[in-house]
């Protein structure tokens, strides 16, 4: 019996939890809810950390953006080619930039759910020291004892 062929499937379920390892130097778990822009909220703020140094409350509370141009995983299946959204905090000059390059740029407010909710910690290997990071996107704390 043949297995139905899995190109152009997607999960229909969209849970995305990670962790990043950079050897020697720390172990990251982090996640958010917020179905197609999980992946993209989780590695603005994982590039937040590891490429631009931020702690992870810093790397949460950034600005953030999301594009819409892959079929969304839900009903109907939309597409919006060259969409994307930009939190307020992005300046307009970042703005008129992705418009001259084609993008159909358009605004969150500040601090939308719809950004994400990037909950993460962070361990210095090094030092054993564990910082975290909750989001102010939707009710999230973050507690160390």
């Amino acid at each position: 019996m043949r297995r139905p062929s899995r190109r152009g499937k997607r999960p229909r379920l969209t849970p995305n939890p990670a962790i990043a390892i950079r050897e020697g130097e720390f172990v990251m778990p982090f996640g958010t809810p917020g179905g197609d822009v999980q992946v993209q909220a989780m590695l603005q703020c994982f590039l937040n950390v590891a490429r631009w140094g931020m702690n992870p409350q810093q790397a949460i509370e950034a600005p953030r953006f999301a594009t819409y141009s892959f079929p969304d995983s839900f009903e109907p299946h939309g597409s919006q080619p060259a969409k994307v959204m930009l939190e307020s905090r992005i300046g307009e000059t970042v703005a008129r930039a992705l418009d001259s390059c084609g993008h159909d740029v358009d605004r969150w407010p500040d601090w939308t759910w719809r950004a994400g909710s990037v909950c993460m910690i962070r361990k210095d290997l090094e030092t054993g020291i564990h910082t975290g990071g909750a989001d102010a996107r939707r009710p999230a704390y973050a507690v160390g004892w």
